[in-house]
């Protein structure tokens, strides 16, 4: 069970691991272009906060010989992090994935990636079973369709907080100093879609 307590609370960046589902380039092609737009480029936007917050990052890959490996554009920000196949649609109950991502220590899971109505639904709700915090990117999950909207609401009914991008980054970042620090750190920094820093 989780407590309630916990759904009110700002986002604590040292609990965190940040989950990255099965963001693979047949699942992203399936997704309407209007709501795919900028989707993997505020996935990689968030994986590089978490890096530079040392909040550990993993990603899922599902059956990568049909929906193809992690997603092109987002690899070059998971150097380093482990790229799971996962064979249940809720990593939570994955035997091969749950203890990896268990093994971190953390206890809030932040979701980001594909399907929102099948693995990003399954996983966040099994992690919910586990007693995890869990957390929803809503603007960093996608399904085709009114697909979506479905899984959006199995979410957010279950109680589960939904952030869009930036909200996240500055909950982790916190204080001005600290997000003045990360723009430093990152000259290079384009701000994806949707995000304004």
């Amino acid at each position: 069970m989780h407590d309630d307590g916990a759904m009110t609370r700002l986002i604590e960046a040292d609990d965190c691991v940040l989950l990255v589902v099965d963001v693979q380039p047949d699942f992203v092609d399936r997704v309407e272009e209007e709501r795919r737009a900028g989707l993997v480029e505020r996935i990689a936007f968030l994986a590089r906060t978490a890096r530079h917050l040392a909040i550990p990052v993993i990603a899922t890959v599902e059956a990568p010989e049909r929906w193809g490996e992690l997603h092109p554009d987002l690899a070059p920000h998971l150097t380093g992090a482990p790229v799971l196949r996962k064979e249940v649609f809720g990593l939570g109950d994955d035997p091969a994935v749950y203890p990896i991502v268990e093994a971190t220590g953390r206890r809030t899971a932040v979701l980001t990636g594909l399907e929102t109505d099948v693995c990003v639904a399954h996983s966040a709700l099994s992690l919910l079973d586990r007693g995890w915090r869990v957390i929803c990117v809503g603007d960093a999950v996608a399904s085709p369709g009114t697909a979506h909207d479905a899984g959006m609401e199995r979410i957010r009914s279950a109680g589960i907080p939904v952030l869009a991008a930036k909200q996240l980054h500055y909950e982790w970042l916190r204080t001005v100093a600290a997000a003045v620090a990360f723009r430093a750190a990152h000259p290079d920094l384009v701000e994806p879609p949707g995000v304004l820093l």
